[in-house]
């Protein structure tokens, strides 16, 4: 099985290194020196990690025969493909391989069904689930443990705790109601307002 485990950034420096875009929880395995990687597009590779190393939290790969600026730059975009076996996983029983998230069932914790998961989407922040409803739209969930509360791969779903409005946009209308019905000075509809344990005004962060 081929997994994508990172994409190919910008040219760093003259002598053939490329900044790299992580798409793998584990780095040092699949991304380390000698790996031999597939592409995509699939005529510019496979490549070869020469040497890697992180350069102001970025990492940096150099690639076998890949010797300047102008050769670096030529592989900007390019998909980095690893093969894996369908049945190993990841060391850290919390982490999963994006296969293993597919087609997943979304379930609410009474059991209700959201949807199914057809898509998994890795942003610098965070890993979104693209989820189709049943009735064809699609919702993304964070794939953060505030939200997604248990992956059970043998039930075959993840059990979400979905804030108000993620899922049911009418949730948040609701809010935002009652947001504005609250006073403009910070005080709630009764007048009371904020306070802490000592009675005075709550203060934000500065």
């Amino acid at each position: 099985m081929q997994l994508v485990v990172a994409r190919i950034g910008r040219a760093h420096g003259i002598k053939g290194e490329v900044t790299v875009e992580v798409r793998t929880d584990e780095p040092e395995l699949r991304l380390g020196p000698g790996a031999v990687l597939a592409t995509e597009p699939a005529q510019t590779g496979p490549l070869t990690i020469e040497a890697g190393r992180v350069h102001s939290g970025r990492l940096l790969l150099r690639f076998a025969g890949v010797r300047d600026r102008t050769a670096a730059e030529a592989l900007r975009n390019t998909l980095l493909i690893a093969d894996v076996d369908p049945e190993e996983l990841p060391e850290d029983p919390e982490e999963f391989y994006d296969h293993q998230l597919m087609d997943l069932d979304v379930v609410l914790a009474d059991g209700t069904e959201i949807g199914r998961i057809t898509e998994i989407t890795h942003l610098p922040s965070q890993d979104l689930f693209i989820v189709e409803r049943p009735d064809g739209s699609e919702v993304m969930i964070p794939f953060v443990e505030e939200i997604v509360s248990e992956i059970d791969l043998e039930e075959q779903r993840a059990v979400i705790t979905p804030p108000p409005g993620l899922i049911d946009e009418s949730e948040a209308v609701v809010a935002s109601t009652r947001d504005a019905e609250d006073g403009a000075d910070g005080t709630t509809a009764d007048g009371s307002g904020d306070a802490d344990a000592n009675g005075d005004a709550a203060k934000g962060d500065a």
